[in-house]
């Protein structure tokens, strides 16, 4: 892969407001610097960095409350791949996940210049990162709300990392020593199941993308909202008889 075009936003929903003391982000960076040496344009960003309402409206600054999230929107859709990072909490993503998922859920009944759902043509994958049991959990939860709003999901489009239960080290801690160090393992990152599914993961999300990009999206036929009966409900297609 060479020439930068395509584009990544990596948007960590950590609740850590400092996200350089973000265990998501340090995971997230991973996958973005491998797609970076590939050439794609990334935009990392840290959702506590801006000030996001709670709402299912665009924009609710409208109402008087302070929302920045339509500066968000405006990234997620520039972009061509989108992968949310979220840590694990009673077993499921973040509040700051769930409240990025619900705002870009507003726009569903918008529609791109083909008529499809707005995030057609898209795709996303997810980190996650933890002590305690749920990262699969995590995955299918931000997968299946991304592939739901219209973004597709390659395979493995997701990687993660978990500690052991309960307080301890986390992904990037000096605690967690991989043996052997080395310049692409240093301490702290030497988990070789992780780091492989990341690599797949980053690899599998510019395969998709560039596929998407190279053919103009997902065909315009049968997804349509206002046309869908002209296929769905032909006279021939009786639920009734098959073949």
């Amino acid at each position: 892969m060479a020439d930068q075009d395509i584009s990544a936003l990596f948007l960590n929903c950590s609740i850590v407001k400092d996200n350089s003391k973000s265990h998501t982000q340090k995971l997230m960076n991973r996958a973005a610097n491998i797609m970076k040496k590939e050439g794609v344009d990334v935009d990392v960003q840290h959702a506590l960095d801006y000030d996001i309402a709670f709402g299912m409206e665009k924009d609710l600054s409208s109402s008087g409350v302070k929302d920045d999230w339509p500066i968000l929107m405006d990234k997620i859709m520039a972009a061509d791949i989108l992968v949310l990072g979220s840590p694990i909490w009673l077993g499921v993503k973040s509040s700051v996940a769930t409240l990025v998922v619900e705002r870009m859920y507003a726009y569903s009944g918008d529609r791109n210049e083909k008529g499809q759902y707005k995030y057609y043509g898209k795709t996303g994958g997810v980190v996650v990162t933890g002590n305690e049991d749920g990262a699969k959990a995590v995955a299918m939860d931000v997968l299946y709300a991304l592939s739901h709003i219209g973004y597709m999901v390659p395979p493995q489009a997701d990687c993660a990392w978990l500690g052991e239960a309960g307080p301890g080290p986390s992904y990037g801690d000096t605690e967690f020593r991989g043996e052997p160090l080395d310049a692409d393992n240093p301490e702290g990152y030497a988990n070789d199941f992780t780091n492989r599914n990341c690599t797949i993961m980053a690899w599998n999300l510019m395969h998709t993308a560039r596929m998407l990009k190279a053919n103009g999206g997902v065909p315009a036929e049968g997804n349509i909202a206002d046309t869908w009966q002209e296929f769905t409900n032909a006279k021939d297609m009786s639920p009734d008889v098959v073949g």
